[in-house]
């Protein structure tokens, strides 16, 4: 799959909102902002006293950007973002969080996914890939919560994260647009790896436990599943992604 690097104003440390702010904080977080979204940052909060090989980097950074820097006591810095900050965090504006249904390409389509963990976990697992975006259904799905941003690592800012109101209706857009969707079920007879992964594809993973809901199922053009060789009859879903998403790679490379 392309990379395609959308300007998606997200962080994978810890975030917090509020009608006036937002705030981005932890090391990887920060730098991961400063990257690919600077012009929304207002401030940057450093604490007192703190100047070592990682920190400074950033600051010598928001400085070329001409981002206005205050040095703070650890105190306010702990009270202003309520999480694990490692010295530093940034206060922005206009941090939209999803993107619409409007964007619809090669997709990881994630269908009841509940845990934040695992989400953070996928959608990072997604941007190593190349992933274009992660979708999934506004209702009964985690979104984009400060635990999912951590797990992320840095994806979260990368990836393009879209929640849709109707997952069956996006999925026949995806179809329209000539997208093949191909669903995880560990009760299909065709394997991942007797799947054709080529083309333009959304691949669908369901909760561990139910899988996909079933309107979400009928929607598919084939399903596949993972061969299993243990007792386990399942694995985590951040893991399943994992296994399919390099399962295309290692297709799109052999061409």
């Amino acid at each position: 799959m392309t990379k395609k690097h959308y300007r998606q104003q997200q962080s994978d440390d810890q975030y917090e909102h509020s009608p006036a702010q937002d705030w981005v904080y932890g090391l990887h977080a920060v730098e991961s902002l400063l990257k690919h979204n600077a012009d929304s940052i207002q401030q940057l909060m450093v604490q007192q006293g703190r100047h070592d090989q990682r920190i400074d980097p950033l600051l010598q950074r928001a400085q070329r950007l001409e981002i206005p820097i205050r040095e703070v006591p650890k105190a306010e810095l702990d009270e202003q973002v309520g999480g694990v900050h490692q010295g530093i965090a940034a206060q922005c504006t206009n941090l939209k969080l999803e993107r619409s249904e409007g964007f619809l390409n090669e997709l990881l389509v994630l269908d009841g996914v509940t845990d934040p963990h695992n989400l953070g976990a996928c959608l990072r697992t997604a941007e190593a890939a190349g992933v274009d975006a992660v979708i999934v259904p506004k209702d009964k799905s985690a979104l984009m919560t400060p635990i999912a941003r951590k797990v992320a690592s840095g994806a979260a800012e990368i990836v393009p994260f879209i929640s849709v109101t109707n997952l069956a209706r996006t999925l026949k857009q995806l179809q329209d647009n000539r997208v093949w969707i191909y669903g995880a079920a560990g009760e299909a007879e065709q394997s991942i790896y007797q799947t054709d992964l080529r083309g333009p594809i959304a691949l669908v993973l369901g909760s561990e436990g139910s899988g996909m809901r079933r309107l979400t199922r009928e929607h598919c053009d084939g399903i596949f599943s993972i061969p299993m060789a243990g007792e386990v009859s399942s694995l985590n879903v951040s893991v399943s992604a994992g296994v399919c998403l390099f399962e295309t790679v290692r297709q799109r490379k052999a061409i």
